[in-house]
């Protein structure tokens, strides 16, 4: 389920009201008004609340490109599901709503991103982040594949992650496939990949490519299943459900701040040593250039 298709819906609902017949146009502005009890609610309860027939909403459902009703307010439903994390509203939050307008937009996407964090972490279990981290850990070489807004956090999780796992490699590199990469990868290797709906073809490729060389697959996405093609090892879902017109992924930023703080606490004495040269070289090389600036 596309996390910002609820968003969108309601987003061409309202610019294309002006166009709609006036019973379809009621009931559009019933569900752009009441978008919670639409996604609740039966066709019947809905055309009783909205007054209108129920084939006025079937007709509406087919107008914006649904297949029927059902297929139309999914999304409503699902962004019911997605948002009850259950985070209690700080004050602060309460603070940005008398902000106007914009403040209230603020309080809203900062209540969306607090949700996601909290249900994307709720829903992790000890036992497979612990499978997980020693899958990583025992890899010959760990492969780690994203793309378009995805590759930000593979690129996040192999800067940080490297200094506690040395053998994660981010691919594809120096504008090659992912699969070329994976050439040689074999059963001793593990691969993870980042995808979110929807999810990209080249991903999905690498996926199945890795599968059918044997390679062991972590997958972090939003969904147990992004193709029936192959399936993962393990599968971290995260949430991405967004109230704006993208996605969100704060959710997936933590899930990989804890991914990388049990790989650090696994690693011992070795990785925290790894860290601290890290540190020492970016130290050294801040002095270097400050000393050249002076000259």
């Amino acid at each position: 389920m596309d996390p910002t298709l609820r968003t969108r819906i309601i987003s061409d609902i309202k610019e294309g009201l002006p166009a709609l017949p006036r019973r379809l146009r009621t009931v559009a502005k019933y569900v752009v008004d009441h978008p919670s009890d639409f996604g609740l609610d039966p066709i019947r309860e809905t055309a009783r609340k909205a007054g209108v027939s129920t084939y006025t909403l079937v007709r509406l459902a087919q107008r914006l490109g649904f297949g029927g009703y059902d297929e139309l307010r999914e999304p409503f439903r699902h962004a019911l599901v997605s948002a009850s994390a259950g985070v209690d509203q700080p004050e602060w939050i309460e603070r940005l709503r008398e902000n106007g307008r914009l403040g209230q937009i603020q309080a809203d996407a900062s209540m969306n991103t607090l949700a996601i964090v909290q249900r994307s972490l709720e829903c992790q279990v000890p036992e497979q982040m612990q499978r997980v981290v020693e899958m990583l850990l025992t890899a010959c070489t760990v492969y780690l594949t994203a793309v378009r807004a995805s590759y930000a956090m593979a690129y996040y999780l192999h800067y940080v992650g490297r200094m506690a796992l040395p053998t994660l490699q981010l691919i594809p590199r120096h504008m090659n496939s992912a699969i070329d990469e994976l050439h040689s990868a074999g059963e001793s290797d593990v691969m993870v990949a980042i995808t979110f709906t929807p999810y990209s073809r080249e991903t999905i490729e690498a996926c199945k490519f890795a599968r059918r060389k044997g390679v062991k697959l972590i997958l972090i996405s939003d969904s147990e299943i992004i193709s029936p093609d192959f399936s993962a090892d393990e599968t971290i879902i995260v949430s991405v459900l967004s109230t704006h017109h993208f996605g969100c992924y704060a959710g997936s930023t933590a899930l990989i701040d804890t991914l990388i703080a049990l790989l650090v606490a696994r690693g011992g004495e070795a990785a925290k040593a790894r860290i601290k040269s890290y540190e020492d070289l970016r130290r050294e090389n801040h002095v270097y250039w400050v000393a050249q600036k002076k000259r």
